[in-house]
């Protein structure tokens, strides 16, 4: 255990000396959330969002580089220090993961700050459709060394007992990562919500990890919570900074592989509960106006209705921390009875 905290601490400190100075070289580069025209998935003008997003403009974006750099550094050197205690094809899944979806919303990002005013009044940032097949390629990987190298072809659910899904664990792994991604990137709205709950879920899995007796992982998951801890300082409200589509899509597809790793979907679930609200809400959204043909809720996600109807964001943020908690202690009591 002395191992898993020294490299919490550890996170914690390098993150801590170089996130001020990676502040300073964002702003530098004019890497800055900017006035946004965005456009819902019906290619409509989600007026909406933008207003409520209007006092964000201006913070700079792009933390979960940072984030990226030193959790990926530290766990390889982890690697080296622990080898014959780690699967290869483990450390291949998780940092393929974490890098590959960071690459993609480092792109996002990119297109976003620096294309041109034109382009950004048609669309900001990617296309969902584009995004989403080049998320289901990088999690279809995963999915499939974790089948074929990893020997992972079942799942567990409680009083249910166990299903071997043989190679359908493969579409089921790509479905849980890609669904997790998306939910963390719908989550990061508000400042600290995200990465304040993402925190007590990796907690929680820490916890289950440790229990299995998988070190490295939760050496890596001690890594990741260390390396956020320290984001999380500059990201509550008022944000001095914010994770971006790099930070967003790569932490919520590392939450994924953890928890599908832990060989628990049901507590993972549970576990990143305020995540699947979130995505639930929207999805809600968008299949009552597809069937329906109107809306169920004034907004989604489920933060900006609360928003709109004059909760404080600080508010927000503080009850979506506890909402977690209580949902990491369920998953906790469900993984373990």
């Amino acid at each position: 255990m002395e191992r898993i905290f020294g490299f919490a601490i550890l996170s914690l400190f390098i993150t801590s000396i170089l996130i001020v100075p990676f502040i300073d070289f964002l702003y530098k580069i004019k890497f800055l959330r900017k006035k946004q025209k965005t456009l819902n998935l019906f290619n409509e003008p989600a007026k909406v969002f933008d207003q409520l997003s209007a006092g964000k403009v201006g913070t700079p974006v792009g933390g979960g580089l940072l984030i990226i750099v030193v959790v990926s550094i530290l766990s390889l050197w982890a690697f080296g220090l622990f080898r014959i205690e780690v699967r290869l094809w483990e450390l291949f899944v998780l940092l393929f993961t974490f890098v590959g979806f960071g690459a993609l919303g480092l792109y996002d990002d990119f297109k976003k700050m620096f294309s041109s005013k034109e382009k950004k009044n048609i669309f900001f940032g990617l296309r969902f459709r584009a995004k989403f097949i080049i998320q289901c390629i990088i999690a279809l990987i995963a999915g499939s060394v974790m089948y074929y190298f990893g020997g992972y072809d079942f799942i567990y659910l409680h009083w249910f007992g166990q299903f071997n899904l043989g190679l359908f664990y493969i579409p089921f792994a790509t479905f849980v990562i890609v669904a997790f991604v998306n939910a963390f990137n719908i989550t990061d709205g508000l400042d600290g919500l995200s990465s304040g709950v993402y925190l007590i879920c990796l907690s929680a899995f820490l916890v289950i990890s440790s229990a299995l007796l998988d070190t490295f992982l939760a050496i890596y998951i001690a890594i990741l919570m260390g390396s956020v801890a320290a984001f999380l300082y500059f990201n509550v409200f008022p944000a001095r900074i914010w994770l971006g589509d790099v930070g967003s899509l790569s932490l919520g597809a590392s939450l994924a592989v953890i928890g599908l790793l832990t060989g628990k979907p049901a507590a993972v679930a549970l576990i990143g509960g305020v995540f699947v609200i979130e995505v639930a809400s929207s999805l809600v959204q968008i299949l009552s106006r597809k069937f329906l043909g109107k809306k169920l809720l004034p907004i989604a996600p489920l933060h900006l209705y609360f928003l709109k109807k004059g909760w404080g964001e600080p508010k927000i943020v503080m009850r979506g921390w506890l909402l977690a908690f209580v949902f990491a202690l369920f998953g906790l009591y469900l993984a373990f009875i």
